[in-house]
């Protein structure tokens, strides 16, 4: 098993699919009466997170609690961050501490690569800048899989803000490992030609209503404001009405295909409520299985023993 989880690249077809399923596994856990295996009992799981987040910062702290793993949270608000302390020195701070995993979320695109080399214990990527969020895109396709049966051969849409979207990144590279096709979808401010170097197959459309009918697996993104420094389209309305999913694009879907959404949503935007909440949505079942899935990273990282 990989000692560090970074990006979706580390990830071959036989680690991806230990993670998978071992993951359903720890989904059983879940079910019992008392949620909890003592298989991570004396070991401590840091939450370093450098930028606000609820769903990510909750599945690992529930994944690690379930483990029977010490959990310590370090949001940099009222920290010594705000102080001026360094990535460095926290880190530091940490290692004294005996730290044997370390979360890291983080503005800076390569934040978590260099934690690795001041931390003797793993490290896993909860999402820096606009790189990559590895685990995302582990339980997307553990989802893919539970409601599909398969990944291999599944043509997957992700459509939205791919220029901006982490999310979009690591499950271009791990759809294309596990043999899924992929196609980026969205206006060409946010979906640039040069993100077809991303793996040799991924394909580039601009136009939503011609990908739907052949999609087995509709991924939708959110339009990432805070990020957009200039106008990237005309207005949400003009973007809705051209790229956001709304119960009249569904019916252009096989009968078969899924919604997935990572959230938070911009209902109305991107998505309507129609879309999110049909039973086409895997939206909630991505949050149980985020749990399941990082209960599965932390397990196999750490070599814990049932």
């Amino acid at each position: 098993m990989i000692k560090h989880l970074l990006s979706a690249a580390d990830l071959d077809v036989a680690t991806a699919t230990e993670i998978h399923d071992t993951a359903v596994e720890m989904a059983t856990v879940s079910g019992r009466e008392v949620k909890k295996l003592p298989t991570l009992r004396g070991r401590t799981v840091v939450n370093l997170f450098y930028e606000d987040s609820t769903r990510t910062r909750t599945s690992f702290e529930v994944a690690a609690k379930r483990l029977s793993a010490d959990v310590i949270n370090f949001s940099a608000k009222g920290s010594s961050v705000e102080k001026g302390e360094s990535l460095k020195d926290t880190a530091w701070t940490l290692q004294a501490m005996g730290a044997d995993a370390v979360v890291i979320r983080h503005p800076a695109s390569g934040a978590p690569h260099r934690l690795t080399g001041w931390v003797d214990g793993s490290v896993l990527n909860a999402g820096d800048g606009t790189h990559e969020h590895p685990t995302q895109a582990l339980l997307d396709t553990f989802t893919m899989r539970q409601r599909l049966g398969r990944i291999a051969g599944l043509n997957v849409a992700i459509v939205g803000d791919v220029l901006h979207s982490r999310v979009a990144r690591s499950n271009t590279l791990l759809l294309h490992t596990l043999g899924a096709k992929v196609t980026l979808v969205g206006p060409p401010t946010l979906v640039p030609g040069n993100f077809g170097a991303l793996t040799p197959d991924v394909a580039i459309s601009y136009d939503l209503d011609a990908v739907l009918p052949d999609a087995d697996v509709v991924m939708m993104l959110r339009v990432q404001q805070e990020r957009m420094g200039a106008a990237f389209f005309p207005s949400a309305r003009e973007y809705s009405r051209r790229y956001g999913l709304d119960a009249a694009r569904m019916r252009r879907m096989a009968d078969h295909a899924i919604v997935m959404h990572p959230g938070p949503m911009n209902r109305g935007v991107e998505i309507t409520s129609e879309a999110a909440d049909s039973p086409r949505s895997t939206i909630v079942e991505q949050v149980t299985n985020g749990v399941s899935v990082r209960m599965a990273c932390l397990y196999l990282m750490l070599g814990g023993r049932a």
